[in-house]
Parts: structure tokens; sequence; C-alpha cells
């Protein structure tokens, strides 16, 4: 079981990184950091089992990224407005090169804009990526694929990788 001071630690070392990560995945800051920390809010529940899982922040990305799937559901019609008054203005901290990405992200369908920045983001290799999101090799090597294609025109980095084979080791 995770302590109180134990959970704080895991919270400080990782909070930053994962909203980060839920923002490219989802395009939305106010979302990511909902997300993010209602994550820890159940995981704060969880702390007697916490530690047992293999990645307890890999569980915690998951949640979030389960809890914004959930909360678009619910609310298409208001997210729908939100668009309507354009993106929040950018966070100080971030490069613009990282706006970019973001931007670029956003145009992509979510299950594509999901394995890329698991994979060009967090570093995931695929079969961890395939155990995260639930999907088949094939799957996440399609979805990186047509994001990557995607991405081409927008951001340099994928442009001598988007028609090429997604080996299983990358």
């Amino acid at each position: 079981m995770l302590h109180a001071d134990e959970f704080d630690e895991f919270y400080t070392s990782t909070y930053r990184r994962l909203v980060g990560q839920l923002y490219a995945m989802l395009g939305d800051l106010s979302e990511a950091e909902d997300a993010v920390q209602e994550a820890y809010c159940r995981a704060w529940q969880r702390r007697s089992k916490l530690n047992e899982y293999d990645n307890p922040e890999a569980w915690v990305r998951t949640v979030a990224y389960r809890i914004a799937v959930s909360s678009w559901r619910r609310t298409r019609n208001r997210l729908a407005a939100h668009r309507r008054h354009g993106p929040h203005q950018p966070v100080e901290s971030v490069d613009t090169g990282d706006l970019d990405l973001v931007g670029a992200l956003a145009g992509l369908p979510y299950e594509q804009r999901r394995v890329l920045v698991l994979h060009h983001l967090v570093g995931l290799p695929l079969a961890d990526i395939c155990r995260e999101t639930g999907s088949p090799l094939g799957t996440v090597k399609s979805r990186l694929a047509r994001g990557r294609q995607a991405l081409a025109q927008h951001v340099a980095e994928f442009r001598g990788t988007a028609h090429g084979r997604i080996s299983e080791d990358v």
C-alpha cells in the first residue's frame, strides 16, 4: 500500500508529464487536467493496489484517457460550443513547436492521435501501446502509419516515415 507521502511523491513526479501527454492526445488542456486529476483521485482510492500494477503511471494515464472519452460522450453539445470559441491560450511552458504538433494532432481521429502520442511523446514500444489501448498490433501499426501520413504535411519529423512499414520493434 502506498502511504500518503509515497502517493504525494508519485503524484508530484508524474502529474505534469501525464497532463502533457493527455493534452497532446485530447487537444484540450482543460480536459486533460480534469481527466488526469480525476484519474489521480481514483488512484488514491486504490492506493492499496496501485503499486501492484506493472506500471502505475500507465494505469493513471489509461484511466484519465477513459475518463476523457466518457466525458466526450456525455457532453458533445458542450464541446461543440467550446470549439466555436477557439482554442485555449498557449501555456507559457509549452514550446511553440509543441503547440504546432498539438495543433496538427488535433486534426486527427483521436485513436490515431492517442497511439502517436504514446509512441512518439511517451516513448512506449508497440507492445505496450497494444496493452494500454486494448488494440491488436496490426491496428496500432495502422493507426501509427495513417497518423504519420496525415502529420507529414505539417511536421517535418514525419515526412520520411509517412509511407514506410512500421516494424514491431519500433
